[in-house]
């Protein structure tokens, strides 16, 4: 079914560009965002662990090495004549040669004063000198149990100090370059991995959001169509759907069954409304057009004899009638579309069905009629209303069937609602006759009538609560039986 041309509006192609601002892309950015922000927290926590471990592992060195030496309760004399700590004569022939990188380990004697002196008959260094002169106050190193960071001919070292039983300082450091280059390669491979891994989640992200996002582009695109005029459009099933997007679509399906059942309801309204319309000038336009005519009649003096004169004033009033007639049942339709609140009270169905019996047989006394309503059979319903569906089903029968057709009128109580059935023997309808008979103004064949007796009938039993069914073949007559619900059925 698709929408007239006038209520069609052109979908805006901005609402389907994608870029940074579509959830997609939000989505994707707040998953790399955290990962960065996980990888980054990691990295720090890692390397900062890594350094205090390898620097936890060069102060135990330099602090071991230090007790040594201030536990020996040596001279420097007597080092230097015992040659005590042989690792200490290697690593000044190291500090010695030119040859050689920076050392990794420093070692110097410095005499109260905080100058250096040299060992094992070598002057000191000049790295020796830069060491001396960087600890500027052994005392402060000696006193503190953690070695120091110390920076020696631009670069970096852990120093500690210990005191000889002469006096002497000894001076020891060993260097943190290799510490500061490793924690240094650890986070180029942290952030490179890390930045692999934020690539990897990127695409993996944008892949899955792309397959969970398919069931709204779907929506996004029947919704499009819909725009268009499609109403018969529905949102597909995804397998891929969460649980929220599913009920989401579930309640957009039902949306949209709702919006098409209620236009598709105003267009049969408005359809309805212009034949009712179309019908009911129709009918007033053929009293009217009689009563103007017998009035020009009589304005241009035509009607000179009494008999036509009274023959006249006769048609005037039966079209007047007619049009009365008409007007009321009009009314009584437009009541019911409002749906206006009934005097509901118990009323004896029985009753009104013998009444209408015995009305029938004073207009058609010639005609079989069977009555089944015995006893007494309470309903909560309105009276009038009852009396009019009861009145216009036998005025049915009486005015479309020959006088000497069978006519039965019944009532019954079953499973707690009652039914309330007329049926007669005559010419019935067919199908297509049939599935308009609750239509206003229709009539079959050219039969009288103004056509809405079964349309107020319809619209009666609906406002009780109802329903109301024909059923009718050609050659076998016309039933129909109204059904009330239980609530109106009271014992």
């Amino acid at each position: 079914m698709r929408l007239p041309a006038r209520l069609l509006k052109p979908v805006p192609r901005s609402r389907r560009k994608r870029g940074i601002h579509s959830l997609r892309a939000k989505l994707t950015l707040a998953n790399v965002a955290l990962l960065a922000l996980g990888i980054v927290a990691a990295t720090v926590v890692s390397v900062m662990g890594m350094r205090y471990y390898l620097l936890d592992q060069i102060d135990a060195e330099l602090t071991k090495t230090r007790d040594s030496l201030g536990g020996s309760q040596l001279t420097l004399r007597e080092i230097d004549s015992l040659s005590v700590l042989g690792f200490v004569r290697d690593r000044l022939v190291q500090q010695q040669s030119d040859d050689q990188p920076r050392p990794d380990s420093l070692f110097a004697a410095v005499d109260g004063r905080g100058k250096p002196v040299g060992l094992l008959g070598f002057e000191p260094t000049d790295a020796q000198r830069a060491f001396a002169k960087a600890v500027d106050d052994p005392r402060a190193l000696i006193e503190d149990p953690d070695p120091h960071d110390i920076r020696v001919q631009d670069a970096d070292y852990r120093a500690s100090a210990t005191q000889l039983a002469d006096g002497t300082y000894i001076l020891l450091a060993t260097s943190t370059d290799g510490l500061h280059k490793g924690v240094a390669k650890a986070v180029k491979f942290d952030l490179a991995i890390g930045t692999l891994l934020l690539a990897v989640l990127a695409c993996l992200t944008m892949f899955s959001v792309r397959r969970r996002m398919r069931p709204l582009e779907d929506m996004v695109e029947t919704s499009s169509a819909i725009a268009e005029g499609d109403l018969t459009r529905r949102v597909p099933s995804s397998r891929e759907a969460t649980l929220e997007v599913e009920q989401l679509r579930v309640a957009l399906n039902s949306m949209l069954h709702q919006v098409e059942s209620a236009y598709r309801t105003r267009e049969h309204s408005a359809a309805q409304l212009r034949r009712f319309v179309g019908d009911a000038s129709h009918e007033l336009r053929t009293p009217l057009s009689a009563i103007r005519g017998y009035l020009q009649l009589y304005e241009k003096g035509m009607l000179t004899d009494p008999g036509q004169r009274k023959r006249a004033w006769d048609r005037m009033n039966g079209e007047v009638d007619r049009m009365g007639r008409l007007v009321d049942e009009l009314l009584t339709l437009a009541r019911l579309d409002q749906r206006p609140e009934l005097r509901f009270r118990n009323v004896d169905l029985t009753r009104l069905v013998r009444d209408a019996a015995e009305d029938l047989r004073v207009q058609q006394p010639q005609r079989p009629l069977t009555v089944d309503a015995d006893g007494s059979l309470l309903v909560h319903a309105d009276e009038s209303g009852l009396r009019q569906v009861l009145g216009n089903l036998v005025g049915n029968v009486r005015t479309h069937t020959p006088a000497d057709v069978p006519v039965r009128l019944g009532v019954e109580r079953a499973d707690g609602i009652v039914r309330l059935c007329v049926a007669d023997k005559g010419p019935g309808l067919g199908p297509q006759d049939a599935a308009r008979v609750f239509d206003r103004f229709f009539r079959s064949g050219r039969g009288a009538g103004s056509g809405l007796g079964m349309a107020i009938v319809q619209g009666v039993v609906h406002a009780h609560g109802g329903e109301v069914a024909v059923r009718t073949a050609p050659g076998e007559g016309l039933a129909v039986t109204v059904t009330l619900p239980a609530g109106a059925v009271r014992s």
